[in-house]
């Protein structure tokens, strides 16, 4: 896995920006991977919280989050 920080603190990481997120729109989310978590955070706030959540969650919980 290619990591790198988008925000330069902590673990060097990857944040991938939810293809529904937009520049001008409220709901902005990213996603970041590790071997062993899924994070979860607000790209209008890169130092802010952070979910973390295991693989086996966030595969659950996607089916409801694209609405299907």
């Amino acid at each position: 896995m290619s990591l790198r920080s988008s925000d330069g603190a902590g673990p060097e990481l990857e944040w991938i920006k939810s293809s529904y997120s937009t520049a001008d729109g409220p709901s902005c989310v990213e996603v970041a991977t590790t071997p062993d978590h899924i994070l979860v955070r607000d790209s209008k706030n890169a130092t802010g919280p952070r979910l973390t959540l295991a693989p086996t969650t966030w595969a659950a919980f996607l089916p409801y989050a694209s609405g299907h």
